[in-house]
């Protein structure tokens, strides 16, 4: 799967959360100042070229819809992450967000909990 640029994922995170839009409408979730019309055109057609997104014709337009899971897409990213930053060393990643962001003893039970969860 490839990376994405900012561009892109912040486009991608909007299609995630409507699951399906125009162009019209992606703009609409932009915060201001808002791109050009083309530019967003652009970078969808761009993530639909690295097969990222895809399209139905509605009218005489198009209406895009993710094809890869945000879920995959996340997962991919943070492997990538602990592979380049923390020679894949998920307990190194962990260590470094807890004392590089001073984590709580309460988050850090949370997140305990949750990977119990998981494990059960």
């Amino acid at each position: 799967m490839k990376q994405l640029t900012k561009a892109e994922e912040d486009i991608m995170q909007i299609l995630w959360q409507l699951k399906k839009a125009n162009v019209k409408t992606i703009i609409e979730q932009i915060p201001e100042p808002k791109p050009a019309y083309n530019t967003v055109s652009t970078i969808v057609r761009i993530l639909e070229g690295k097969g990222f997104v895809g399209y139905e014709k509605q009218g005489k337009g198009h209406v895009y819809f993710p094809v890869v899971e945000k879920q995959d897409y996340s997962n991919q990213t943070i492997n990538k992450l602990v592979d380049n930053y923390f020679q894949g060393s998920f307990k190194s990643m962990v260590s470094f967000f807890v004392k590089k962001n001073d984590m709580s003893i309460k988050d850090l039970e949370s997140v305990l909990n949750e990977i119990n969860k998981k494990d059960s």
